[in-house]
Order: structure tokens, then C-alpha cells, then sequence
């Protein structure tokens, strides 16, 4: 099955955080808290894609105080974090959002996201993911994560769902 066939059937989008939503770098202050980098476009396309419809969710074997603050600056919901078990985590998402395997794209970058990338309808990866990942995936962005991979693959799902010229008009351009 193609690409684009499995991206018309797609209802839930879950990204892994750390190397996909962010580069992977983790900055540790003084005072032990943390930050990370998102990148805004990104950020806009997840917006976009919870306007058509689509479910938006994070999966992240890490447990980190800015996941769910991004999170809700872009209404995800869906957030399971400090997951040392990735497919189980995702068997809870599923369970919970009442969708199939075939409905689910799933983006991670590292081996813990391997079990998950087995199940899903589209499995993806950002550009810059470790070689055995990319290999066994359906799709690679051009870009690395945190620069644009997540908005790749959401421009893929909406235009193989025919909503992409519906965003692009919704812009105001004509």
C-alpha cells in the first residue's frame, strides 16, 4: 500500500517528543529545571491538523514539565509521557481514543519507537533518526526533528486526505 493510501486513513497523529517535536536537546539550568527547543512551524501545522479533524497526540519514554506546557499551548490531549514501555503506552492511546492500528501515524526517531513503527498504519521518521529506524519505516521527511519533520508529515496526511487546499484557503490567500 502506498503512502498516500495509508495517509487517507489516518485519524490519529502521535509524534514521540524528544528528537522528533524537539532536536533532541535537552538544556539543564542551574537550578535543575529543563528546556527544550519547538520549532513554530511545527507547532502551526498541529494546529491545522486538529482543525480538519485529525487527533493529535505525544508519546515520550521521558517525563519532562515542558511537554505538557507545549502540549497545551497546541490543545493536544492526548499526552503519555515517562513511558518506559512505548507499545504499551500506545496499546492505552488506542484503547482510549477507540481507533485501529490502520488509523494511526506514528513519527519516532530512536530503537525505543520500533515497536510502535511495527503497529501503525503510516510509521514515520524525521530525517535525522537513527538508520535503523529510518529503514523500517514508510516515509522520511527531508527535514530533522524539531526542524519541520512533524509539519512534512502532516502536509502528507492532509493532502492525501484532500483538506491541504481548505488550510491554504482558509489563509486568506487566494
Amino acid at each position: 500500500m502506498s503512502v498516500k493510501s495509508k495517509a487517507a486513513g489516518v485519524k490519529l497523529l502521535l509524534f514521540d517528543v524528544d528528537g522528533v517535536f524537539t532536536d533532541g536537546t535537552v538544556t539543564i539550568h542551574a537550578d535543575g529545571t529543563e528546556s527544550k527547543t519547538f520549532g513554530i512551524r511545527d507547532g502551526i501545522a498541529i494546529v491545522w491538523a486538529e482543525r480538519a479533524g485529525l487527533r493529535v497526540g505525544l508519546l515520550s519514554a521521558r517525563t519532562s514539565a515542558t511537554t505538557p506546557h507545549r502540549a497545551a499551548q497546541l490543545g493536544i490531549t492526548i499526552v503519555q509521557q515517562g513511558v518506559s514501555n512505548k507499545l504499551q503506552g500506545y496499546e492505552r492511546i488506542l484503547a482510549a481514543q477507540h481507533v485501529t492500528d490502520a488509523e494511526v501515524a506514528y513519527m519516532g526517531d530512536d530503537i525505543v519507537d520500533l515497536a510502535v513503527l511495527g503497529r501503525v498504519g503510516l510509521s514515520a521518521a524525521p530525517a535525522d533518526a537513527v538508520a535503523e529506524v529510518r529503514a523500517r519505516v514508510d516515509w522520511v521527511s527531508r527535514a530533522p526533528g524539531g526542524r519541520g519533520a512533524v509539519r512534512e508529515l502532516i502536509e502528507v496526511i492532509l493532502r492525501a486526505q484532500r483538506r491541504w487546499k481548505a488550510i491554504v484557503a482558509a489563509s486568506g490567500v487566494s
